[in-house]
């Protein structure tokens, strides 16, 4: 069914660039690899067994197609719009994370490359990033902050079984952005036999547009299955953000449908209170960190504000820069939600559908949960169900259990 279109140029441009965010803000040390990189990519992408070999790991290995799954329960509790829930989380490793690792450990293996490292922050990508490694044979190192490590502690079991070193980072908040610090320190130091399959929308280019392109398939699949059920495109799309990439994912085949509305949902922690919460575009303002520039939370010196939200995933300072584009020329409209309202929504969906979300995920459900009531029963909504809560149960348990 046509829709009509919103005018969406093909980003980034040559540069690294979503029109003002983006680019390349690294050490000189760094630009090499990182061009060799996008010179490797561009070739890969246009190389079929390339993507047969990819689209062979994503259906076998991953277990692709995920389902395009009409939560019945819940949208008839709610009593409004139609839910959809395209499931990732029932894909190999938890959440998909594993999209993105399956196509950088290709890139690095076409790049000569035998030692991987990443970031984690709620682990799913450490764990990834380990299956990966096992897969095909290759050293991994995963870079965790203490408090995340402590918090996700069953991935970070999983990470060891499949025989990855998880090294613990004290600096700072000992999170997200700071597990970023070390394996950028690291990939400085090891870039001639080491790449860094970085976990989300995020960093230096080529990095986002990356990220991106690997997590395309979420909005691909979904966009055909929801004309096979539906015999339409969806009116709206939800999605949790982080870094962004489950929703950029999800979002990007659908830019150019003007009537398709989209949502990104960000970590509202406490409330909107200065160290309290990760929500970029609630009060952040521009400037660059860990290699790109986009909206982040700084204070009026420009140094990075504390974060925090009951999700590890999306306790991070900074948003992917194409997000901040798209928020920037009103494309997709980005709230946030907090950590009580994500926890009500992660035991709601437990609950009405035997679903248990990750609570980077329940975000997003909040959302949905908020807004459902208020649209038409005609109204189609799909929203990005991003990982399973298995990882998060005994944190969960400590708010929601007696």
């Amino acid at each position: 069914m046509a829709t009509a279109a919103f005018p969406i140029p093909v980003l980034p441009d040559t540069t690294g660039h979503f029109g003002h965010f983006g680019g390349m803000f690294v050490p000189e040390t760094l630009m090499a690899p990182l061009q060799e990189l996008a010179t490797a990519y561009t070739a890969a992408q246009a190389d079929p067994a390339f993507l047969t070999e990819l689209d062979g790991l994503l259906r076998d290995y991953a277990g692709r197609p995920t389902p395009l799954y009409f939560a019945q329960r819940w949208t008839e509790k709610l009593g409004g719009a139609k839910i959809y829930l395209k499931r990732e989380d029932l894909l190999h490793t938890g959440a998909h994370k594993i999209n993105n690792t399956l196509g950088q450990i290709l890139l690095a293996k076409r790049l000569g490359k035998n030692r991987i490292i990443a970031e984690t922050g709620a682990g799913q990508h450490g764990v990834a990033t380990a299956a990966v490694c096992a897969r095909f044979g290759m050293q991994c190192v995963v870079y965790m902050g203490k408090v995340d490590m402590e918090r996700q502690a069953l991935n970070v079991v999983r990470m060891r079984l499949m025989g990855a070193e998880v090294r613990a980072v004290t600096a700072g908040q000992a999170t997200l952005k700071e597990a970023v610090n070390e394996a950028m320190r690291d990939w400085v130091a090891s870039v001639d036999h080491t790449h860094y399959i970085l976990g989300s929308a995020l960093g230096a280019h080529p990095f986002p547009m990356i990220v991106r392109d690997f997590q395309r398939i979420i909005g691909v699949e979904a966009r055909r299955q929801i004309l096979e059920k539906e015999g339409r495109l969806p009116d709206l799309l939800v999605a949790c953000v982080g870094g962004g990439s489950n929703a950029i994912g999800l979002f990007h085949p659908f830019l150019a449908d003007e009537n398709v509305r989209m949502i990104g949902v960000e970590a509202g922690g406490d409330g909107i209170i200065p160290g309290r919460h990760a929500a970029r575009f609630q009060g952040g303002k521009l400037g660059v960190l860990q290699g790109t520039k986009t909206w982040l939370l700084a204070n009026d010196d420009g140094q990075i504000q504390l974060t925090h939200s009951v999700s590890a995933g999306l306790d991070y300072a900074a948003v992917g820069p194409e997000h901040a584009y798209l928020q920037d020329i009103s494309r997709v409209d980005y709230t946030y939600a907090t950590d009580a309202e994500a926890l009500a929504a992660f035991k709601e969906l437990a609950h009405c559908e035997g679903i248990i979300p990750a609570l980077e995920s329940a975000h997003a459900m909040a959302h949905v949960a908020k807004i459902a009531p208020g649209l038409s029963k005609h109204t189609l909504i799909i929203a990005n169900l991003s990982g399973r809560g298995d990882k998060d149960v005994e944190q969960a348990s400590r708010f929601l259990l007696p």
